[in-house]
């Protein structure tokens, strides 16, 4: 059994979150860095410092009702443990792609779960083949599963660009510390529902999409836009598995704006423009789960999307690790 693996059935020990509400990142920057290229004992240092750096905590104990249908429980972070058993019992006789198929379509309209965080490990957990991992992050999903509404039909005005509707919308007022908060507080009045209703989700959307979280974050910093590329990278990965894939981009992309309203951007001063090998050692020598998963994700949608972006995803992964190369420790909490 590999290094990553072996670590990852460890890593079964630990909840999905920690302290108040903060989710887990272990088990996602674990396979980030094994994709950057670190060697097997740098993945065991990384593991055995981060548990004790962040306050992991023991993952509880439960058990799926029997009989019971397995969405009754749908956003009920107390229902994580029974989630991971139902969904390991369900792996373990469907395989991956079954058991996604019959969940997505109830998981998709609240993938802002957790803030992202249950769609980011779903989709690293997929990338590593590890059930007992991808049981693991479709609970986190399911038992913080947010829905931000219902979004009403277009009526006019629509458009294939998300940046225009974007531009329309009106920074947050929301106070709240998670970013999962915001996005509800933001859901409340309805108005970021009407305007994502004017996006055509084609082919491209993805791709767009991508494109702006990669802008937005390399030109704010912001830790919120920072999630929303990671998202968008991961929602790459997991759509296929729907039974409507555009259908998964239409929720994600409700998600996504609202990620923008909770993030209330600002431009940030410019930082230098770094070699993608740069980055990546940056990335390795960081403690920061957040840069180590900003710097992969970046790198993994340049090469699936290609170059012509320009520099837009490096410029992003530059403002990931500039704190760390000018000797400014990382945000250490998780979100």
């Amino acid at each position: 059994m590999g290094a990553l693996q072996a670590l990852l059935d460890d890593g079964a020990r630990f909840d999905a979150e920690y302290g108040r509400a903060l989710s887990n990142h272990l088990p996602m920057a674990l396979v980030a860095l094994k994709r950057l290229g670190a060697p097997d004992e740098h993945l065991h240092a990384y593991a055995a410092a981060h548990a004790p750096r962040v306050g992991l905590v023991p993952a509880r104990a439960g058990a799926w009702p029997v009989g019971d249908g397995w969405p009754a429980r749908l956003g009920q972070p107390a229902a994580w443990p029974a989630y991971q058993d139902l969904f390991a019992l369900w792996l373990a006789h469907e395989g991956a792609a079954d058991v996604l198929a019959q969940v997505l379509p109830a998981l998709l309209p609240g993938c802002a779960a957790a803030a992202f965080h249950g769609l980011i490990r779903t989709a690293y957990a997929l990338q590593a083949g590890h059930a007992g991992e991808l049981a693991a992050g479709l609970a986190h999903w399911a038992a913080s599963h947010l829905p931000l509404g219902a979004v009403p039909p277009a009526t006019r005005g629509s458009t294939h660009d998300p940046v225009t509707l974007l531009r329309q919308l009106k920074a947050g007022h929301s106070r709240a510390g998670l970013i999962a908060q915001r996005m509800a507080d933001a859901a409340r009045a309805g108005a970021v529902n009407r305007v994502a209703a004017r996006l055509v989700v084609d082919e491209r959307t993805p791709r767009r999409l991508a494109e702006a979280a990669a802008l937005a974050y390399a030109h704010s910093g912001s830790f919120t836009a920072l999630h929303l590329l990671t998202a968008t990278h991961a929602m790459r990965l997991v759509a296929p598995f729907s039974p409507e894939p555009a259908a998964a981009w239409r929720w994600h992309w409700q998600a996504f704006a609202h990620g923008v309203v909770a993030a209330r951007l600002q431009a940030a001063p410019a930082v230098p423009l770094r070699r993608w090998d740069e980055i990546v050692a940056c990335a390795l020598a960081s403690a920061d789960e957040h840069v180590i998963k900003l710097v992969d994700s970046a790198r993994e949608e340049e090469r699936h999307y290609g170059g012509e972006a320009g520099t837009l995803w490096r410029a992003a992964a530059s403002r990931a690790v500039h704190a760390v190369i000018e000797g400014h420790p990382g945000r250490g909490a998780s979100t």
